[in-house]
């Protein structure tokens, strides 16, 4: 990618940004994170983990790799929202950090709008990366960085329920089946099934496995398979297997309503996993089961590590050492750990696993799992998102049919 290319902003980059720099101007922690360092011998980097202060291993792993690399390391944490705008601002000012970590939906937009540097510009190595997690970072046949790690969802249960029930996990293979086991608690007089059906992209990601499962895709929101998706959702609120408050739950409000101990079934993600081994009560894992069998699909969740483009070449491959240090095994398998992260590579799952036998449901998932920005849909997922979770929305609080939410979804994406 040349230099011109690389900073010719979007139109709908720089309305982002247009919009925003009132905003962000300042939100930054320490005041030097949107200026790169002018010493050629420090380097920059950006990340959405404002939870992890200078003392933390994730900031001492920065430091070890740039001690490596020959170079001291500037790094700075934002907010994941604040990241993307600061990260746009700066390309627009050719002052773009030298590594980049993302999260995943954001690097089509990034690459779009000409701010990132390809994998065969920068030589970063992606081969052991599984596809479907190196999907999410990759468009019109260009890889644009490398996963950290990702996180998914899939269905926790609560063991303890399921047995007064009389269901047996095992026997939970496909829709049919989980409906049949819903029923039963159902009638054992306790509660069904908790997620996330919120009007924000958390409704929408938390909708994704049921209509992958189902085998539609994000480009046909009115097909029959993607209705009997959400038909599904909504026969479970009229039968009662699921609350009504799934309308306006968040992730975090529907584990509560699982960690009480009187549901069967929540989906959620690995980033409730602490949780779980505190809420007082045996739970599992399984994976979402796909309409007829099988896994379903799952979104990814996750950052991308990624090395933005500068005004010249030169500081490339010192910014590739220090990516391939960050995501090398060791220290990919200890970051996923802190991060409660299903590692990108086969290799580290297997390790993962060995370490945690309870993250092989979670391996399972993510081997599934598919990005949301996959199928070439780019900068287009947020709207076709946006219209999504207004269909289910619009299904689960009875204003319209399942058919016809997801009619009038598909044409306003069009």
């Amino acid at each position: 990618m040349n230099r011109s290319a690389g900073r010719r902003l979007t139109a709908a980059a720089l309305t982002v940004v247009a919009v925003t720099a009132g905003a962000t101007a300042c939100s930054s922690g320490d005041g030097g994170g949107s200026s790169k360092a002018a010493d050629s011998g420090t380097y920059t980097i950006w990340d959405p983990y404002p939870q992890f202060d200078k003392s933390s291993a994730w900031a001492k792993l920065l430091d070890d790799c740039g001690t490596k690399a020959g170079v001291k390391v500037k790094r700075t944490a934002f907010d994941t929202s604040d990241l993307t705008n600061k990260a746009l601002l700066a390309a627009q000012q050719d002052n773009s950090a030298d590594v980049l970590i993302v999260d995943n939906p954001v690097v089509s937009t990034l690459a779009e709008a000409g701010v990132l540097t390809t994998t065969d510009d920068n030589k970063l190595d992606t081969s052991a990366v599984d596809p479907n997690l190196l999907a999410a970072g990759q468009a019109d046949g260009k890889t644009y960085g490398t996963p950290i790690g990702a996180n998914t969802l899939a269905l926790y249960y609560n063991k303890a329920v399921l047995k007064k029930a009389g269901v047996d996990i095992a026997s939970v293979k496909d829709w049919k089946t989980l409906t049949a086991a819903l029923e039963k608690v159902d009638k054992a007089g306790d509660k069904g099934i908790t997620f996330s059906a919120i009007g924000t992209e958390e409704g929408s990601f938390q909708f994704l496995p049921w209509l992958w499962g189902s085998g539609a895709q994000l480009t046909e929101l009115d097909s029959t398979e993607a209705v009997s998706a959400l038909s599904l959702w909504n026969d479970w609120l009229k039968k009662g297997y699921a609350p009504n408050s799934v309308i306006n739950n968040t992730q975090t409000t529907s584990w509560q309503e699982f960690a009480s101990g009187d549901y069967a079934f929540a989906e959620n993600g690995t980033w409730q996993l602490a949780n779980a081994e505190k809420a007082g009560f045996d739970y599992g894992v399984i994976p979402v089961p796909g309409a007829k069998g099988g896994n379903a699909a799952a979104p990814t969740g996750g950052e991308f590590v990624t090395i933005p483009v500068q005004g010249g070449t030169d500081r490339y491959t010192t910014s590739q050492k220090l990516v391939s240090c960050l995501t090398s095994g060791q220290n990919i398998l200890d970051t996923d750990t802190t991060l409660s992260y299903v590692a990108p590579t086969g290799e580290v799952q297997d390790k993962q696993v060995a370490a945690d036998a309870k993250l092989k449901p979670w391996v399972d998932a993510v081997k599934a799992a598919k990005g949301r920005t996959s199928d070439d849909l780019g900068t287009k997922y947020p709207k076709i998102s946006e219209q999504l979770w207004k269909a289910v929305q619009s299904a689960l609080s009875g204003s319209k049919s399942p058919k016809d939410a997801l009619t009038a979804a598909q044409s306003a994406v069009k």
